[in-house]
């Protein structure tokens, strides 16, 4: 039976892989052609359509919203006749990257147990996250930018000045990235695309970024946390209320303390799948290439009870000339 299991998991590894090669292909198709509307519209598409294939019943806890009602939160996916999942989407991750053809936009997915992902709703989070190799806690999202910098460096038994931190350009940030400038420590800033940021600090050796803080959205703070699960990682996540209407789309998803601090587990727990491909070249990806016969994608595909991380470059007739 377990034997079984077992190879049912692996075939759904690699189905969810296709899912977002062909919504990361979809996207691909608009990369540099400045209209985010039909880029997100064709990637949600492409990836509803290859979900509802899937021998699965499958609630998104982690999707679009009003705009996009195929993959909206508490809609069902798959073909509602295999094991009960709680699935996670940013079929585009960075549109802004994808249309003006710039790096790191990405398409992700994570499918966990019912119960393993958080409920994020739709608002923004602050988040902090680390390498897998540090002792728990060494890190802390109540600590101040100096500390945690500090700490980090401590544990490698480096200067501050050796630490880079990636953190979103956005003016919301401009406190942090004073403080942290004030460290000596570098600052990667990125455009949009903090899902992969985040899980970049698993790997620093070969991405250079060491740790991440600052605020992005909530849903893709769940779905990097479903990430590091797989991979490696520490992370922290705190909801940013900023009115009553934040508050009310916690509460809205069973959130009563919104001040609480979410550790990986909280975010993502159990056993769960992460799959994500490249739509433009980035620190993680590959873009997708286009010729007139093939079109080339490259996807990472990770499970957490095993540890397994699969990259798969893949080969896909093009069916039309781009």
């Amino acid at each position: 039976m377990s034997q079984n299991k077992d190879t049912l998991d692996r075939i759904f590894s690699m189905e969810f892989a296709r899912v977002t090669e062909q919504t990361a292909i979809a996207a691909a198709r608009f990369c540099g052609r400045g209209d985010e509307e039909a880029a997100d519209k064709a990637a949600t598409a492409a990836m509803h359509e290859e979900l509802s294939s899937l021998p699965m019943n499958g609630t998104i806890v982690i999707g679009e919203y009003e705009d996009a009602p195929m993959l909206a939160v508490g809609s069902k996916t798959g073909n509602g006749e295999g094991p009960e999942f709680d699935v996670a989407v940013d079929p585009l991750e960075g549109a802004t990257l994808c249309v003006k053809d710039l790096p790191n936009a990405l398409v992700s997915l994570a499918v966990a147990q019912k119960g393993g992902l958080l409920h994020a709703p739709g608002m923004y989070m602050e988040k902090i996250a680390i390498g897998g190799e540090y002792d728990s806690q060494i890190v802390s999202i109540e600590a101040t930018p100096q500390e945690n910098i500090a700490a980090l460096a401590g544990a490698r038994d480096i200067e501050p000045e050796e630490i880079t931190v990636c953190i979103l350009d956005r003016s919301r940030h401009a406190r942090l990235i004073e403080d942290v400038r004030q460290t000596g420590a570098a600052i990667r800033l990125i455009g949009d695309g903090d899902i992969a940021g985040v899980i970049a600090t698993a790997s620093w050796e070969q991405t250079g970024v060491d740790i991440y803080m600052g605020v992005g959205g909530a849903p893709e703070g769940v779905l990097a946390a479903a990430a590091l699960r797989c991979v490696g990682g520490q992370m922290q996540g705190r909801l940013v209320i900023r009115n009553q209407g934040d508050a009310a789309m916690a509460r809205a998803v069973g959130i009563e303390d919104a001040g609480r601090i979410y550790d990986l587990g909280d975010l993502a727990s159990g056993d769960l799948i992460f799959a994500a491909s490249g739509i433009t070249d980035g620190a993680m990806f590959e873009g997708v290439r286009f010729d007139h016969h093939w079109i080339e994608t490259d996807t990472i595909v990770m499970r957490s009870r095993t540890g397994t991380v699969r990259r798969i470059n893949t080969r896909h007739v093009n069916s039309r000339a781009r």
